[in-house]
């Protein structure tokens, strides 16, 4: 194919959640056609299942530059930067208008979960004219009706709220899980607690089984129901000996949501009211549905029981459908080589990793770049506004503006907190492309947690009772 044809094709961008769209965004302010593909009913489908969830990050930090100039034209009214914004008005006040831009939303193809990424004509073992042929995008509906659709570049933007990481030992689905989750044993991430998915809790016993953000926040969920329940029954499984480096920074966050969902637990936890199995493993599932869980508490083995389980033990990227794709990915965390390093939890701990863009994200694969969560692979600290830029300097690399795209344009206030383990956290390998003890005085702009009092809308508990 000439290069002329090849540029006449869109760059496909899977994924329509914030990144996926905000890189779209920056494909159009540079005259780039887009095609968003998105496996969900409708455009941030996976945004809309954690809806009732508030970010620690006020608006300020939610929203990128090129999709403020989509916008703007539109008579948007931009949200009150300093606001704490849920899920769902991430959706209302700032998504659900993007992707409804006259721009985008001819664009952005619903109901198209992407099932396989190649070349046309060539597997990932064929090199000759590998950078002038196609992408191949094959995709399935929920009918299972298939469609396939070419591009001149790929932009991974699907997140990882699919793939959950498993709930037993070794990082392997304990004996009798698949079915739990199918039945529903097991319920989903961040379910809404005292919403949605009230009747599910309510008077029940519920076991809570993670030691991070998500974790917290079904806890303190669950004991806003049990205040006005009193038979729910709140039980807190997790693999680490000690709780304590679940609060974080609490007063001294920079993010002062952020510490209040800490400090909040520690007084949960320290009143009772949360029931805490630490050094706990995961060894299996009654199959008969009698509602036991299987575990060894330091080595010794115990039968814990529920009414339901709420899986809190992060996400992993799903590379399935990358297989033909030349990836180049660090074999730990499974995020690009190059950003591996930086983000290794065994190493970094702080919630940041300093901006990077194409150079750090570029694969083998000619103009294939995965971005936003994903991009993070099993890491669990990603930042949306991180991603922001990703996508920012990768569709600079596609569109030719390599100045651009090695230029830093994101700059992150400070917060001076990075973790409760020692100062330990922000070690890094001696051959990490970056030191990443430069990168903790520097915030996370952007995570998630329960709203947890009035700067989200919802009276209650402060932090410091």
């Amino acid at each position: 194919m000439t290069d002329s044809a090849l540029e006449d094709l869109p760059v496909a961008v899977i994924g329509s959640g914030p990144v996926g769209l905000a890189a779209a965004a920056q494909l159009v302010v540079r005259g780039i056609r887009p095609l968003i593909l998105e496996a969900g009913p409708t455009p941030t489908a996976a945004v809309a299942d954690w809806g009732h969830i508030g970010l620690f990050s006020p608006w300020k930090y939610d929203i990128d530059e090129a999709a403020r100039r989509l916008l703007a034209p539109t008579g948007w009214q931009e949200p009150d930067g300093e606001h704490l914004p849920t899920g769902a008005e991430l959706i209302r006040d700032y998504l659900k208008p993007l992707a409804e831009t006259a721009e985008l939303r001819d664009a952005i193809l619903t109901d198209s979960r992407v099932v396989a990424v190649s070349r046309v004509g060539k597997d990932r073992t064929g090199t000759a004219q590998r950078e002038s042929t196609p992408f191949l995008i094959l995709t399935q509906n929920s009918a299972g009706t298939m469609a396939d659709f070419q591009a001149r570049a790929v932009i991974d933007a699907s997140g990882t709220w699919e793939s959950p990481n498993p709930l037993g030992q070794a990082g392997l689905a304990a004996p009798g899980e698949v079915e739990a989750r199918r039945s529903g044993f097991v319920t989903s991430p961040l379910p809404d607690v005292v919403g949605r998915d009230r009747e599910q809790f309510a008077g029940r016993r519920t076991l809570v089984v993670g030691g991070g953000h998500s974790a917290a926040n079904t806890l303190l969920a669950l004991a806003e129901l049990g205040e006005e329940t009193p038979d729910t029954r709140i039980v807190w499984v997790l693999r680490r000996a000690d709780p304590a480096s679940v609060y974080g920074g609490e007063g001294q966050d920079g993010l002062p949501a952020r510490g209040a969902l800490g400090a909040r637990l520690r007084h949960l936890v320290e009143s009772g009211a949360i029931d805490v199995h630490a050094s706990t493993t995961i060894t299996g599932f009654a199959t008969d549905g009698d509602g036991t869980v299987a575990a060894e508490i330091d080595g010794e083995p115990v039968t814990l029981h529920a009414d339901r389980v709420v899986p809190a033990t992060g996400f992993r990227p799903d590379l399935g459908f990358l297989r033909e794709i030349r990836t180049d990915l660090d074999p730990v965390v499974e995020a690009p080589q190059k950003l591996g390093p930086l983000i290794d939890p065994e190493y970094h701990s702080c919630g940041t990793v300093p901006p990077h863009g194409a150079r750090v994200l570029r694969h083998p694969e000619p103009n294939f770049y995965i971005v936003g969560m994903k991009s993070y692979g099993r890491a669990p600290t990603f930042l949306m506004y991180t991603g922001y830029e990703q996508v920012r300097s990768v569709v600079a690399a596609i569109a030719g503006d390599q100045e651009a795209a090695d230029r830093v344009e994101l700059v992150l206030p400070e917060t001076g907190v990075c973790s409760a383990d020692g100062g330990t956290s922000c070690d890094a390998p001696t051959d990490a492309p970056e030191k990443t003890a430069e990168c903790c005085g520097t915030a996370e702009p952007v995570a998630l947690g329960i709203p947890t009092g009035d700067e989200h809308g919802r009276s209650g508990e402060s932090a410091a009772d």
